[in-house]
């Protein structure tokens, strides 16, 4: 028999991959194709569906190319992908009927605090869905373009047109138009899927005046979602695994149970811990979503989130905005250089403070600056501002969950930088592992598609998988560690003041 794979279609906001994946859950080879990022206005953002399409199609038949393979080598596809980016379209055409609103997209904050802004309204939609009412989910942006694209309200109300995001545009493009579907973890962030009863709400459709005919059927992240049937691609590949992409790097760092939590390092940073069947509701602005699960599970699982608004674009803005250094990675050199900061504080609140402390008036700060201060303070102060952040996303976790976070899981672009890492431990005063496969996402829905398909049979032989990981255990005196952290929090309130 000829060997078989997973393929991860890695669907991301500024670019599309296709990742082979062998039964020992090494990334054996992706493919990478980028697509436009449109700004009509400012604050709206918006890709083309069609180029996102292109790009994440072309990278799976080239990656099956490249390897000469055809649909009896591949097991199964998982699909990951950018969350709440909105998509609309003519099932009869298989046209949109406008750019997708992407989850950047501030055009419906106006909507939502016209709809969302009496406390009652408020508590409902978090009762239900777990969600801060935000822009920032889907439910105002298919609202908006049912309301702004001419004719679109009329069709949509005869049953003329479908909503997705960008994991069911994808499954209904490659299933040949016969499957329309998501599953819970997309569902879960449209702030229109009841979290607890798991189904569609149709207080919340009512709210938002969205027909119910436009939604997909919720399946299980890890089961059926019909097989490809695309001109360019093999007929009959099962597609077994769907998860938006940070409850997919969850599930690809194995974290199945409850108390196991990640943090991806990104752009910004999200933090997220599995609660098992518990959807805890937060007391501190965090938001309750659905994990990704496994097959034959039996019930809904739940994870708490938090999310840090300026992670490693922290560091893009001393390398773009100072030119404190040529790229990234020389970060960790030059930090290196010194003990310490100094006493100096960066608080990147470049669009204010998310959570705990949800500010949105809050902007940047640099304090502690003295006439000894150099280059290597401030690239150092940047890079601990991530770690900070991180620490008080932590806490605020710990406090909702009534449990500590024992190990704290990492991976994304900014976990290679070892004395982010490192730092990061001591002020936690956690232990924190790093995967050799840093890329826990495409991995996560490789993971969930090959469980779904039998090529993997249980999760314990998924942990079995994992390769040796770099462990980074606290080594600073807790007494200075807490000194750190008090002058963060002057920072922080200095910041707010």
């Amino acid at each position: 028999m000829s060997k078989q794979y997973v393929i991860a279609l890695d669907q991301g906001t500024t670019s599309s991959r296709a990742v082979l994946i062998d039964h020992e859950a090494r990334m054996v080879d992706f493919v990478q194709r980028p697509f436009t990022q449109i700004y009509p206005k400012p604050g709206w953002v918006e890709h083309n569906p069609q180029e996102i399409l292109f790009s994440q199609l072309g990278s799976l038949a080239e990656l099956l190319a490249k390897h000469n393979l055809t649909e009896a080598n591949i097991a199964a596809i998982g699909i990951d992908n950018q969350r709440e980016t909105t998509i609309v379209w003519d099932p009869s055409t298989g046209q949109p009927i406008a750019n997708a609103i992407v989850w950047q997209c501030r055009r419906t904050a106006d909507l939502v605090e016209r709809l969302c802004g009496d406390p009652k309204t408020t508590a409902m939609i978090r009762k239900k869905t777990g969600l801060l009412p935000d822009a920032y989910f889907s439910a105002s942006k298919v609202a908006w373009l049912l309301d702004h694209v001419e004719g679109a309200r009329a069709r949509a109300e005869a049953g003329e047109l479908l909503f997705g995001t960008v994991d069911t545009y994808l499954i209904w493009v490659l299933t040949g138009g016969l499957v329309h579907a998501t599953d819970p973890t997309n569902a879960s962030r449209t702030m229109l899927y009841n979290i607890h009863e798991g189904c569609w709400d149709d207080e919340l459709l009512q709210l938002f005046n969205i027909p119910a005919s436009m939604m997909p059927e919720v399946r299980p992240s890890s089961g059926s979602f019909g097989e490809t049937s695309y001109p360019g691609i093999p007929a009959g590949i099962p597609i077994c695994g769907v998860a938006g992409d940070q409850q997919a790097s969850l599930f690809g760092q194995c974290c199945f149970a409850p108390g196991q939590a990640k943090n991806t390092y990104g752009t910004g940073c999200f933090l997220l811990m599995h609660t098992g069947a518990d959807a805890v509701a937060s007391q501190n602005q965090l938001v309750t979503t659905i994990a990704a699960s496994g097959p034959n599970v039996g019930h809904t699982e739940y994870a708490l989130e938090g999310s840090v608004f300026v992670g490693g674009a922290v560091m893009q803005w001393v390398r773009d905005e100072l030119g404190l250094i040529r790229t990234a990675a020389e970060s960790e050199a030059l930090a290196a250089e010194v003990e310490d900061t100094g006493g100096v504080y960066i608080v990147p609140a470049f669009t204010g403070l998310g959570a705990p402390w949800w500010n949105s008036e809050a902007r940047g700060t640099i304090s502690g600056i003295t006439r000894g201060t150099n280059r290597s303070h401030l690239v150092r102060a940047a890079l601990e501002s991530i770690a900070y952040q991180v620490s008080d996303l932590v806490h605020a976790m710990e406090a909702d969950a009534h449990r500590p976070i024992e190990v704290l899981n990492v991976d994304g672009g900014a976990s290679a930088n070892n004395l982010l890492m490192q730092f990061q431990a001591d002020i936690l005063d956690r232990t924190l592992r790093r995967p050799q496969n840093i890329e826990t996402t495409a991995l996560g829905a490789a993971f969930l598609a090959g469980l779904g398909a039998g090529f993997w049979t249980s999760t314990d032989e998924l942990r079995a998988l994992r390769s040796s990981d770099d462990v980074f255990a606290p080594k600073m005196d807790r007494e200075r560690a807490d000194e750190l952290l008090y002058g963060w929090a002057k920072a922080v309130h200095r910041t707010i003041g």
